[in-house]
């Protein structure tokens, strides 16, 4: 498959930001380019279009199908595998959060209970103690603050991120 400068610019791009995250520059192109197109593609044709390694493109692969972003499907007379992704980017934008609460965020959470709970803890400073267990308990907030938001469906999601600054007019405490 040849790329128009609109999608080469895209699948570039998405690369690049997929680094920012800590993702894989070729793993973030492969959904880029599954996203961009919105169709089915096999392997090869992903490799031949991206100029890189089948070896990498299928590393690559089963990396998004472990983070939930492509599935697998098939094509009528075709025997391979192909590879597609969501159209809908509320569905991926969910699917991310989720995917980076349970791999990052939840085992912080777990970690520092831990520590609190341990009888080690007490022998900490009294202002270690404080800072510790108000990261605590902003994660565990923050946590459920995550888990009702992706609870909403997209158009409520949608009004309430659009919401933004307006929100804190009214719930200010300092004004």
């Amino acid at each position: 498959m040849e790329l128009t400068e609109t999608s080469r610019r895209f699948v570039l791009h998405w690369g690049e930001m997929g680094t920012a995250w800590g993702v894989n520059r070729t793993v973030a192109q492969i959904h880029a380019l599954l996203f961009f197109h919105g169709r089915p593609l096999h392997a090869e044709e992903i490799a031949n279009t991206l100029v890189v390694a089948r070896s990498n493109v299928s590393n690559s692969l089963k990396e998004l199908q472990g983070w939930g972003l492509i599935r697998p499907t098939q094509v009528l007379g075709d025997r391979r595998d192909y590879f597609e992704t969501s159209s809908d980017v509320w569905e991926l934008f969910r699917t991310i959060v989720r995917q980076r609460k349970e791999r990052e965020f939840q085992p912080t959470v777990q970690m520092l209970q831990a520590l609190v709970n341990t009888p080690e803890f007490e022998a900490e400073s009294a202002d270690a103690q404080d800072r510790v267990r108000e990261t605590l308990r902003f994660m565990q907030t923050l946590g459920v603050w995550t888990d009702e938001m992706l609870r909403l469906s997209p158009a409520t999601l949608e009004k309430v991120m659009r919401l933004g600054a307006s929100v804190q007019k009214f719930v200010r405490s300092d004004g």
